[in-house]
């Protein structure tokens, strides 16, 4: 921080307190007051700003007279959660200067952690993440069990806004576990991000278990504020189970108490599933209402969620069928913004997502569709050219058709003799004794840690290991208790492959073997042969077949079941 900003912080302090020595004055019976008693009373009245910025400058007053950091710190903060949005980060920068002064590590920590957390209110990603990357290295040098599970849950809200939804349940367990014996707030918000991750990884009925698990608990310990956020989750839970009444029950039942907290956030999130709900009914005028509230939400606060950004796919489909193009125009511009705002949030965010309109599709959509308004403009000097074009686009057609076709005999021919290829091959290899080929070591690996890593390899595969999903370079080093560079090297030099040949080529061997010796397996849906193999998506598991059979699945089975 440099000295001109440190100027600017102390010199806001200064209007502070004096501030708070002009306007407020600490009434007499509060003097005497503990600390706890004057945070308890600020916490009841919290929503009431004004009756409890009285125990916030009590507080703080009491804690300025007494030289207490820790309270001053605690201070700020609760002024910070009753004070507009402007002047918040006012306090938050107090906090920060009045901790790093103290030298403290704890509570430098948590001045950033404080800091994170205000910035993810806005929902500047971002900005959150680096705050409490900074938070984790001082709270990191402490013993402080309260401040380190503040780190997690916080760290593990940003990895479920980026799709880590593995790691955060890990945090969140950790969180759960802790909070559960330590305090109740947490405790309740740990378990609501929990079951909001298991619905993310399509474990709904874990979802729904952890949102009836946080209504009980809720009320056991009497603290109601996050049950409409379980209610929520609940309903968002009960879209994906295709229950989409109870969806619209649930999120609405939900909305009015999260409107009260001004979590703007969460009333796009619910807006947008409210929106699905209706638009898989095949109520599409009520849904685009609901999307409708997502759009303004994104231009008021800049706040869109990866999966929120169908709602604008889905509003330009609707205004399509309408042919409104003015409709069409605006949606596709606003669609536009939105990827801007996700690539400048984080670059793995779009990667993750499958998008219907990528941003040269968009671009290519917002031209034809100022070119189709000029055109119904300028239509009747057209017409006499419209004959002839339509001509051409037949013949076009025409000839992309005999392409195709001929395209189509050509590939079948290069398939069929794959196939006899392929089918030679597995004959050959079932009737002949696999010969252990001796190579040269490894130069720069420890032999006995090659033998090692060759024998785990073997048990992997005699194990049929490669059937689960999720495998990667990284957990399959972990699960042999080595390194991603040893076992590259060793699968590169041994097995003469990388790391996915080596697993899909595993997979599509299991499958190959399962279509060619049982029937029941050639009637399986595309999705259930790749559940069967361990590959996380059907595309994944048709690209992968292909590229070691050198023919689709569906070929190989009409093959097979002409044997």
């Amino acid at each position: 921080m440099n000295k001109s900003y440190l100027l600017l912080i102390s010199l806001l302090l200064f209007q502070i307190i004096s501030a708070q020595k002009k306007v407020f004055r600490i009434p007499d019976s509060l003097k005497t007051k503990n600390y706890e008693y004057l945070d308890n009373r600020f916490y009841d009245l919290k929503k009431d700003s004004a009756r409890a910025s009285v125990y916030a400058y009590a507080l703080l007053g009491k804690a300025k007279k007494e030289k207490n950091i820790k309270e001053i710190l605690n201070g700020f903060q609760n002024l910070m959660l009753i004070s507009t949005e402007k002047t918040r980060i006012i306090y938050v920068d107090s906090m920060l200067y009045i901790a790093k002064k103290s030298k403290d590590n704890a509570l430098i920590g948590g001045a950033y952690l404080s800091k994170g957390t205000f910035f993810y209110g806005l929902k500047q990603q971002k900005l959150a993440m680096d705050n409490y990357l900074i938070a984790n290295n001082y709270i990191s040098k402490t013993n402080d069990q309260y401040q380190i599970h503040k780190v997690k849950y916080c760290i593990a809200l940003t990895k479920f806004y980026v799709g880590f939804y593995d790691e955060a349940v890990s945090l969140l367990r950790d969180c759960v576990a802790y909070y559960k014996k330590a305090e109740t707030r947490p405790y309740l918000n740990s378990l609501h991000m929990l079951g909001l991750c298991y619905n993310k990884l399509g474990n709904y009925g874990l979802c729904s278990k952890i949102n009836a698990l946080g209504i009980s608990e809720s009320r056991r310990l009497n603290s109601t504020v996050m049950i409409p956020y379980f209610t929520h989750s609940e309903g968002i839970n009960d879209y994906f189970k295709k229950n989409y009444s109870e969806s619209i029950n649930h999120i609405e039942s939900s909305l009015d108490s999260i409107i009260e907290n001004n979590d703007f956030a969460n009333v796009s999130i619910g807006n947008f599933y409210i929106g699905k709900s209706f638009w898989s009914l095949n109520q599409k005028e009520k849904a685009v209402k609901h999307f409708q509230v997502v759009d303004e939400i994104f231009q008021e606060k800049k706040y869109l969620r990866p999966d929120l950004r169908q709602a604008f796919e889905l509003l330009i489909n609707f205004y399509k069928t309408k042919k409104d193009l003015d409709k069409q125009l605006y949606y596709v511009e606003e669609l536009l913004k939105a990827d801007t705002l996700l690539v400048e949030n984080n670059n793995y965010i779009v990667s993750k997502i499958h998008k219907q309109y990528d941003t040269k599709e968009l671009i290519s959509e917002k031209e034809r569709i100022l070119i189709e308004k000029q055109k119904i403009a300028d239509e009747l000097a057209r017409e006499k050219y419209y004959d002839v074009f339509y001509i051409f686009i037949i013949f076009l057609l025409f000839i992309f058709i005999l392409w195709l076709t001929r395209r189509h005999h050509k590939k079948r021919k290069e398939y069929k003799k794959n196939f006899e290829v392929l089918m030679q091959e597995y004959e050959a290899a079932k009737n002949k004794t696999k010969l252990k080929i001796e190579k040269e070591p490894i130069k720069d690996i420890n032999i006995e840690t090659v033998a090692l890593i060759l024998k785990q390899l073997e048990k992997f595969e005699n194990g049929k290991r490669f059937l689960e999903k999720d495998w990667n370079l990284v957990t399959l080093s972990a699960a042999f208790n080595s390194n991603t560079k040893y076992l590259a090297a060793i699968l590169s030099h041994y097995r003469d492959k990388g790391f996915n040949e080596y697993i899909n080529g595993l997979r599509i061997e299991y499958i190959i073997n399962l279509l060619k010796n049982d029937n029941k397996f050639r009637k399986y849906t595309y999705e259930a042969l790749a559940n069967e193999s361990g590959f996380s998506s059907t595309q994944r598991f048709a690209n992968a077949f292909l590229a070691k059979a050198g023919m689709p699945v569906s070929f190989f089975i009409e093959q097979i079941n002409k044997m």
